[in-house]
């Protein structure tokens, strides 16, 4: 059965130390696990950077918010395997 692949989201801005973790952290987990990255600054929304400005990066896999700030690895890993 073909699964399809997860679409991660990160809401951060430019300059942001733990926005570069978490990227460090996905680009490491996506060698091994594929999913579709797409990255959103908060700084071209005044609606985003209203809702995630302090809270930065935050991350949604599948339209679901997974983590706030730091991205755990191992939790990371969990979320994107198949279920079935």
């Amino acid at each position: 059965m073909n699964c399809p692949v997860p679409q991660v989201t990160i809401y951060g801005k430019p300059g942001c130390c733990l926005c570069d973790e978490a990227l460090e952290v996905m680009s490491r987990i996506q060698v091994r696990v594929p999913f579709l990255l797409e990255k959103v600054d908060i700084t071209s929304s005044a609606d985003l950077h209203s809702l995630y400005g302090n809270d930065i990066p935050v991350i949604h896999i599948d339209g679901r918010e997974a983590f706030r700030q730091r991205v755990d690895e191992a939790r990371f890993l969990l979320l994107l395997s198949p279920t079935d």
